[in-house]
């Protein structure tokens, strides 16, 4: 079993997936958007959009959609696009392994 370097989380998944869905119904009603529609716009049904912000569950295609219809295109592509890395040891072996096809 691989032992995650990453043990301490602050942000249990329910938490994260709340979050993510309060920041994009703030979005949403920023641009003065009903679900209806940012459905429209992004192709996402309206119970989708619905679903999300009150049980926060969604497709992340449906996801990456409703943040495209908002404009947040860059930010998307920007998530986990810079490696992540605690000491220079593992910062070496990043830059080791970059041009890897697959795990160990």
């Amino acid at each position: 079993m691989v032992q995650n370097r990453y043990e301490y989380d602050p942000y249990p998944l329910q938490v994260t997936m709340r979050r993510l869905a309060e920041n994009l119904k703030a979005r949403r009603l920023e641009k003065k958007l009903s679900t209806k529609s940012l459905s429209a716009m992004s192709g996402v049904p309206a119970s989708s959009i619905q679903r999300f912000e009150l049980k926060y569950a969604i497709s992340l295609e449906s996801y990456v959609k409703l943040a495209k219809a908002l404009g947040y295109s860059e930010e998307i592509m920007q998530l986990l696009a810079a490696p992540k890395y605690d000491t220079m040891e593992e910062l070496l072996e990043i830059n080791k392994n970059r041009t890897r096809k697959r795990g160990v």
